[in-house]
């Protein structure tokens, strides 16, 4: 199975690119399922019912969120109603929506998607750990598992947080992928056990800025500690930042990870498989 994973999208520059270039990357790589972060797309805060609808016609197959999940209300009754829409599982009991969800995919597969958030630097929700733990022992991974794939997107701001979870979970996914910190790092790799594992994906939106957002507001908070502008997003060229993953049919489990970079202003790189 071939799973294209893209990091956040950002503001308009990096939904356009995504709806305008997504069908045919989809295309290009072959990928047979397609997770997309979306938590920032709107203003690069939160995401809105059409913008959801955009990504998923553009080929998307599981949309996840983030800390900015809630910021646009009108989310809320549609993540009720659209179970390709996830955000982070170790919300509180009760939070709208769910944490994970089993999607098809061609040649009578399936595949567990599940986001999780950390909880260094970040708020302090329940354990994301034992969140995933609990979920996974809900499926089983391979060819005569319950799932073919199992992707998940922990949303967090430590890379130690990120790597403590991707080794404590190494032969039990096909690929950890970070999210939330909008820069794409260059560990991408198989563990040991067979787990694919990226510390950051990057970010779908303009990189002439400061992760993502306007460049003059967002550097001038770090001069003046007093309330600024709200922060709006770089509107020029994006990047399209993320990682393609191949899995084994009989284990489920990553063969090969590559990095991918398509458009804007950062060194361009496709997966060499």
């Amino acid at each position: 199975m071939r799973i294209l994973f893209l990091g956040d999208v950002v503001g308009r520059s990096g939904r356009d690119a995504v709806v305008e270039r997504l069908p045919g990357l989809r295309r290009e790589v072959a990928a047979d399922l397609v997770v997309l972060n979306a938590e920032n797309a709107s203003h690069g805060f939160g995401l809105a019912p059409d913008m959801a609808r955009a990504f998923l016609e553009a080929g998307a197959d599981v949309l996840t969120l983030g800390n900015h999940a809630w910021d646009r209300k009108e989310i809320i009754p549609y993540i009720e109603g659209e179970p390709r829409l996830i955000r982070p599982m170790n919300y509180p009991p009760g939070t709208p929506g769910r944490g994970a969800t089993v999607v098809e995919v061609p040649g009578g597969r399936r595949a567990l998607v599940l986001q999780v958030m950390g909880r260094l630097f970040m708020e302090p929700l329940d354990d994301p750990f034992r969140a995933a733990q609990a979920e996974l022992a809900r499926h089983s991974l391979g060819a005569r598992g319950s799932v073919q794939a199992v992707v998940v997107d922990i949303h967090a701001e430590a890379t130690s947080e990120k790597l403590g979870f991707g080794h404590s979970f190494d032969g039990r996914v096909s690929l950890i992928a970070g999210t939330h910190t909008h820069v794409p790092t260059a560990d991408h790799q198989v563990l040991e056990g067979g787990t694919a594992f990226v510390s950051d994906a990057g970010m779908c939106g303009d990189y002439d800025s400061v992760i993502g957002m306007g460049k003059a507001g967002a550097s001038i908070r770090f001069w003046r500690k007093v309330p600024a502008e709200r922060l709006s997003p770089a509107e020029g060229q994006a990047t399209l930042c993320g990682v393609l993953v191949e899995t084994d049919d009989a284990t489920g489990l990553a063969l090969r990870i590559g990095p991918l970079r398509l458009g804007g202003r950062l060194s361009q790189v496709m997966p060499g498989f």
